[in-house]
């Protein structure tokens, strides 16, 4: 069998199995397995497989055809445009937050410190805070998480894209104690419990505990806008990713327990409201 025969045949087994993009799919699985680009990929398509290579293929497309993510597949997620190390422990990091790091380096530009400190709250991956520090450098990124297994994952990544950043465990702020931030990112939890079992079969893969927002899906917010002004310092930013409708709810929690001087909602790139912010007086 060559290469052009097993995408084809990876593309049906794929389609059959319901996979959302079973050709995008495909070509990431073969492009990771044969340490091929795209291009080369096409203009190697005639090339026979070798039987330990069409092993490998196979299996790896068994597991996606099952439902696995092919990020997880593959122990990679581009981000940012650079690449994470991503497993079952942590959230696949998505183009979705993509717009909370944007945000972010708008803000820390808008900033007179020449290190301003940047706490990263519900790390997963590290995507977030990793993704600053090698946007900013100057930034001193702190990373905290509830999960010490998520954690080893962040360190991983924070070694493989040479970003330096201080690791904590905790939940929420108790990992950091008193100290105070120019700016607090989170990512949190917000899928509403009762809608679990309803999400895409591959989301039902992810980490539930990066998941799960509570019963109404804002449980994290709730917590994170009581305690947040307590570690901001004067001026200082709050960036929350919200999911679809908990927009409105969530800025009107932030205003109310932040004294602030700005506050709004930011749209990711589909016109969804995504991002919610504050600036502390």
């Amino acid at each position: 069998m060559n290469i052009q025969d097993w995408l084809r045949h990876a593309s049906e087994v794929l389609r059959e199995a319901e996979c959302p993009d079973p050709q995008t799919d495909s070509r990431w699985i073969a492009e990771d397995t044969l340490s091929m680009s795209s291009t080369e990929l096409s203009f190697e398509a005639n090339q026979e497989l070798e039987a330990e290579s069409l092993e490998r293929l196979n299996e790896r497309l068994r597991r996606r055809a099952q439902g696995e993510p092919v990020q997880y597949i593959l122990e990679s997620a581009y981000f940012m445009g650079q690449r994470f190390y991503v497993d079952q422990r942590v959230l696949i990091p998505r183009q979705d937050t993509e717009t909370l790091v944007e945000s972010i380096i708008v803000a820390l530009r808008q900033m007179s410190s020449e290190a301003p400190e940047v706490l990263d709250l519900c790390t997963g991956s590290g995507a977030v805070g990793l993704s600053v520090k090698t946007l900013v450098p100057q930034a001193r990124v702190t990373l905290t998480d509830i999960s010490r297994d998520a954690l080893e994952v962040a360190r991983r990544n924070a070694h493989l894209l040479n970003a330096e950043a201080e690791i904590r465990h905790g939940d929420l702020f108790q990992a950091v104690g008193k100290n105070q931030y120019d700016l607090i990112a989170s990512n949190p939890p917000y899928i509403p419990h009762g809608d679990l079992p309803m999400l895409q079969r591959e989301v039902r893969r992810e980490p539930a505990i990066a998941l799960d927002g509570g019963q109404d899906g804002l449980d994290f917010y709730r917590r994170l806008t009581a305690e947040a002004a307590a570690h901001l310092k004067p001026a200082g930013f709050l960036f929350l990713e919200v999911g679809m409708g908990e927009a409105e709810a969530v800025l009107k929690m932030t205003v109310e327990s932040i004294e602030s001087s700005q506050a709004g909602v930011i749209n990711d790139l589909n016109g969804i409201p995504r991002v919610v912010w504050a600036r502390s007086v």
